[in-house]
């Protein structure tokens, strides 16, 4: 089986489960205990709290270890609501945010609540955000990279336009974290998050950003750790074979942009012989993650091409795995306007650092042979 699903779940680092090993063993101490054993654990856990804050130009006192994106979303924007710049109960959000952003939203009382589409490249409109703002705004939440099409969102214009207005800006950094130097954007947003499961670091385990100068109160009352941002005993191995993870993505960051370039350029000339049938909801190259490939093919189901995919040894995916087993369409498919019958043909290939060339243009040569079949 080859793997084209990378933007939902990666293999963990072997480096990086060497550190989840040793740590286990030797730093096994809850990072709260008072006695050495805890000590050492907690020391464990402040370097690599200084670490990632190097690596993402943050002030290491707003670094919050949670269990991943979706509690890290759900913790953010609480905080956040907690402690409005003003007073309102206005938030706007992108209709394409990941499941955990529109659960946590799903669940607010007495908010008035705006949902942006995406426009035809799957971006936000900024100049209907900026409309979309009233007074009664406090929040804005719109993703950094959209986890099914790729599409990078104009963070730093909807970063400016909040600063001006004293809105609070939470943005899920899952999929950019690790693909995209992010040094140059913490300073213009209230709050991210991030996992580790998406960098090559093991599932269970994330972080949150949230802006120091924030007096947030805590969701949980009476939480002990991590400065009563969360309760539950910290997972400090998980938190150190992330960290190990994530450094070794940051220094190959630049090369694997290039090689995903260059493996989607292969993927699309593959296709080429069913071209008239393949629409690629992309947006121009600066605002688009390479690694990601978001399409369609007319008059056949995502699910079924995903199945015949599966069934001649290749992974692909019909959107956010967090989404799929509601059996609903990809959330960005209704962002982007698609009909009914156009979601359902939503397919996602999605590349990673064992990616091969062959590999993504026998896949290509996969979906011609299957669609040749189909349409005949």
């Amino acid at each position: 089986m080859i793997y084209f699903d990378f933007a939902a779940t990666t293999p963990l680092d072997p480096e990086a489960a060497e550190v989840f090993v040793q740590a286990s063993t030797e730093y096994f101490g809850n990072s709260s205990s008072l006695h050495d054993i805890g000590g050492q654990s907690q020391d464990l856990l402040e370097n690599c709290r200084e670490e990632l804050a190097n690596l993402l130009g943050i002030n290491k006192k707003g670094l919050y270890f949670t269990s991943g994106g979706s509690e890290g979303n759900f913790l953010a924007i609480e905080a956040l609501l907690s402690a409005p710049k003003k007073t309102g109960k206005h938030i706007i959000a992108g209709l394409a945010e990941h499941s955990s952003i529109h659960g946590v939203l799903n669940r607010l009382d007495g908010y008035n609540i705006t949902f942006l589409p995406l426009n035809s490249s799957g971006l936000i409109d900024v100049e209907e955000l900026e409309r979309s703002i009233t007074p009664e705004t406090i929040l804005v939440t719109v993703q950094h990279v959209n986890s099914e099409i790729g599409t990078i969102q104009p963070i730093e214009e909807i970063g400016r336009i909040c600063l001006e207005h004293d809105i609070h800006f939470h943005s899920d950094f899952v999929q950019s974290f690790g693909k995209i130097n992010l040094r140059n954007i913490p300073q213009l947003v209230s709050s991210f998050s991030f996992s580790g499961h998406k960098i090559y670091g093991p599932k269970g385990v994330g972080g949150v950003y949230v802006d120091p100068a924030i007096s947030w109160k805590a969701f949980f009352p009476g939480s002990s750790h991590e400065k009563g941002f969360r309760p539950g005993t910290l997972n400090v191995p998980g938190i150190a074979a992330m960290t190990a993870a994530a450094q070794k993505i940051n220094d190959r960051m630049g090369k694997n942009h290039d090689k995903y370039l260059e493996l989607r350029a292969a993927f699309m000339d593959s296709l080429k012989p069913i071209k008239d049938f393949v629409h690629v909801h992309q947006a121009e190259s600066v605002s688009q993650l390479p690694s990601i490939i978001g399409l369609r093919i007319s008059g056949i189901e995502g699910q079924w091409m995903m199945l015949e995919c599966n069934r001649y040894g290749f992974a692909i995916s019909t959107g956010s795995a967090c989404q799929i087993g509601m059996q609903s369409p990809a959330k960005v498919t209704l962002a982007l306007g698609l009909s009914t019958q156009e979601a359902k043909e939503f397919i996602r290939i999605s590349f990673g650092t064992s990616t091969k060339r062959e590999d993504v243009i026998k896949l290509g040569e996969t979906i011609v042979g299957i669609v040749n079949k189909f349409k005949l």
